[in-house]
């Protein structure tokens, strides 16, 4: 038996996830003391609120002015995101009542809505509460966590849009001042998160348990509603905001950036942990975890996530209070040490928490036969996952951050004009494949030999661990880049400018090591929930010499190709539009050429809006329908085909799209910032070089923003969905086959 007892268990987990929502609220308190009001930022004669003098008084910073034009832009932007997430929530709205109907129907004919208790399939002699239910608890975990997905993509998007004004009007009194207020709100978002995802997880477990009593193989079946719900939120999330910001500029752009790469990828994260913990209980429930019903085995992966919660609040102190930033060149690496100190420190934790939650020896379900793993093995899987997700990190940071070879490569070759710039940053992403490739493949072998499909999910969560301190760092580059285009709006100086910039060029690499890291946990995250769901439906062998798992293999490779296209051709459509619009409105609006005439910024964020909404439900409907089909006509061989395919191709097209988007970015603030010899002989703004760079970054910004980071989600929201239906698939499926 393990050491921690069940009632330890019972009290870690929620205390761990209120600690978390109780630091968030702390980090929010601090920002808020940031007035963005005239009177109060100008309290105390020159000073701040709190006592801080401003840096540069005599260019006139403490102006009136600024800080209302500052306030003035933060309500615009804010305005924006939340009228563009209310329209989305409506069609999202619409759409969730419809699936739940639908996974309640499917689900509750596997039994043919029999209200009587069936044979268990893995406790031998045991009875299992109807499908019927199970049908019923499945459909409200669904809507659990797509309304908790919803939820946490909204408060980020408050929170982002709450503290980057602060955040400009903090960079007057130094830069270490504006990162500290950027860094502290992006860990409200990271902290809310990660601790009400799994505060609700274990609230929803403990509930259903009422009902299900023994029948832990019914209770976590239908749990893992909860990861399809947190992953189809993520999906509409990530493709409307990432077609609304390529769409849109100025105003419009600062509200995409909030939309997107905040409210979008909070969901998109919120799902990985989700789907993770819920592959981890599925085959828990039907391992000796489940059958002995050791509570605390059980919730060995909730154990982690809680010290993840623990190990995270302690890294964030080194970022705000323990060091002190006083330089600009210190901002990436403190946003670096983050990364290390908190894998550095997880790993002590997981070692802790497995030697204190987990048994000597256990047995894991392994495809119809146990498997006995020792809890040493499992501290290694969670570890191998943990540490391939900073390596992935650090890959992407190289092949992103323009302090290294390959961007000021790909800035080089500017020198002979946009064809050779597109070669270059297409050549970057694909080599940029490589080592991440390596690092997945290592976690995958390792992990599955020591615990077969559980290694293999535990160290999806192991990657996911460090979620809170990932989703500041994360969130903080939308922040900063916010607070540029707003320092920028309101007219403050070159000085400023200089600052915010060097925060969103942090930002921007960041921002790129956490699209490694929610890529990397999808192909662990989706190949953990397709061993699930092969476990359910009964699949012995996926044979790819077989006709039938053949055609869904080729297929699924395929459908990545088909995703990317339409997001992609949405974002040239949206664009398209909202330049017809800027064209209107210098052609009709008087003074708006020379600078004195007012944009009318409502049409702009109204054309973002409308089109992004339109052009979000094509891919949506091709994910979401995708396995239904495949898995009612053609059953679930060839289901488990196209998950392999789809993952296998998915995961390729999703690193190299978001890193050549990433290097050609860098590629033009390289030039832009002309902070080197070699960047000097190549700028300044608006030299050919310069403008070869523009175009190369407009092309990679519908990769980076829009179908890379999409993709992660379709690879996991279809094994999550396939999982979700594998029993309706196993026992209807395949209606062409029985046919023909």
């Amino acid at each position: 038996m393990a050491i921690l007892s069940a009632l330890a268990t019972e009290v870690l987990i929620p205390v761990a996830g209120v600690i978390g929502i109780a630091f968030a609220v702390v980090q929010w308190v601090l920002v808020s003391r940031v007035k963005l009001s005239p009177a109060a930022a100008a309290a105390g004669g020159s000073k701040n609120d709190y006592g801080d003098y401003l840096i540069e008084e005599e260019e006139g910073l403490n102006d009136h002015n600024v800080v209302v034009k500052c306030a003035e832009i933060q309500n615009a932007i804010s305005e924006g995101a939340t009228s563009f997430l209310f329209t989305e929530y409506q069609y999202v709205g619409i759409f969730m009542s419809i699936f739940a109907v639908v996974i309640f129907l499917f689900l509750g004919s596997v039994e043919g809505f029999s209200t009587k208790s069936q044979p268990c399939t893995y406790s031998v002699g045991k009875y299992c509460k109807p499908a019927l239910f199970t049908a019923l608890f499945s459909t409200a975990s669904f809507l659990l966590g797509a309304i908790t997905s919803l939820v946490s993509g909204f408060l980020g998007m408050k929170i982002a849009t709450y503290a980057n004004a602060r955040t400009t009007l903090e960079a007057r009194k130094g830069v270490g001042k504006a990162f500290i207020t950027a860094f502290r709100s992006g860990a409200v978002m990271g902290f809310l998160l990660a601790s009400s995802g799994l505060v609700v997880l274990y609230i929803t477990i403990n509930v259903f348990k009422l009902y299900y009593g023994d029948d832990w193989e019914g209770l976590f079946e239908s749990i893992t509603g909860y990861g399809l719900g947190g992953s189809s939120m993520a999906l509409f999330g990530r493709v409307g905001g990432g077609i609304y910001t390529k769409a849109a500029d100025v105003i419009a752009d600062n509200v995409g950036d909030n939309v997107g790469d905040i409210a979008g990828m909070g969901s998109d994260l919120f799902g990985s942990y989700a789907e993770s913990s819920c592959a981890a209980l599925v085959v828990a429930s039907i391992s000796s975890f489940g059958i002995n019903h050791d509570f605390t085995g059980m919730c060995y992966p909730l154990l982690v996530s809680s010290v993840g919660i623990i190990v995270c609040l302690i890294t964030t102190l080194f970022a705000t209070d323990f060091f002190e930033i006083k330089a600009v060149k210190e901002i990436e690496p403190a946003l670096k040490k983050q990364l290390i100190i908190s894998t550095a420190l997880m790993t002590v934790g997981i070692a802790i928490i497995s030697w204190l939650a987990l048994p000597a020896k256990f047995t894991i379900f392994n495809f119809g036969t146990q498997k006995e793993v020792s809890n040493w093995g499992l501290f290694f899987c969670v570890a191998i996952g943990l540490w391939a997700g900073l390596i992935i990190g650090f890959v992407t940071e190289y092949y992103t951050s323009n302090a290294y070879s390959p961007v000021q490569d790909v800035a080089d070759s500017c020198r002979t004009g946009a064809a050779t710039n597109v070669i270059f940053g297409l050549a970057l992403g694909y080599k940029s494949v490589i080592i991440p490739i390596f690092a997945i493949a290592v976690s995958i072998y390792v992990s599955f030999s020591i615990a077969a499909m559980y290694g293999i999910a535990v160290a999806a969560l192991g990657m996911l661990s460090t979620i809170a301190t990932g989703l500041a760092i994360d969130a903080y580059g939308p922040i900063s880049d916010n607070a540029g285009g707003i320092a920028e709006m309101a007219g403050m100086s070159h000085r400023i400018r200089e600052r915010t910039d060097a925060l969103d060029a942090a930002g921007n690499t960041t921002a790129a090591i956490g699209k490694g890291f929610a890529i990397g946990s999808a192909a662990l995250v989706s190949l953990a929930l397709f061993g699930a769901f092969v476990s359910r439906a009964g699949v012995k062998v996926v044979d790819v010499l077989s006709p039938k798992v053949f055609i869904g293999l080729i297929v699924g490779a395929m459908l990545p190709y088909w995703f990317s296209a339409m997001t992609m051709k949405s974002v040239g459509s949206a664009a398209l539009k909202m330049v017809e619009e800027v064209r209107r409105q210098f052609n009709t609006i008087p003074g708006l050429m020379e600078g004195t005439g007012k944009p009318d910024y409502a049409t702009c964020v109204k054309i973002s809006t409308d089109a992004s909404i339109k052009e979000m439900i094509p891919p949506g409907a091709l994910v979401m329908l995708t396995p239904l089909i495949v898995g009612t006509f053609f059953g679930v061989e060839t289901l488990s085909g196209v998950l392999a395919g789809a993952l296998v191709s998915g995961v390729q097209i999703a690193i190299s799209a978001s890193n050549t988007g990433g290097a050609w970015d860098n590629a033009k603030k390289y030039i832009e910032a002309g902070a080197s010899e070699h960047a000097r002989t190549l700028g300044p703004k608006g030299s050919d070089c310069h403008k070869a760079a523009v175009i190369g970054d407009t092309i990679g910004d519908p990769l980076k923003d829009t179908s890379g980071p999409s993709l992660n989600i379709l690879i996991k929201l279809m094994a999550v969905e396939s999982l979700v239906f594998a029993p309706f698939f196993a026992t209807h499926g395949g209606l062409l086959f029985k046919y023909l």
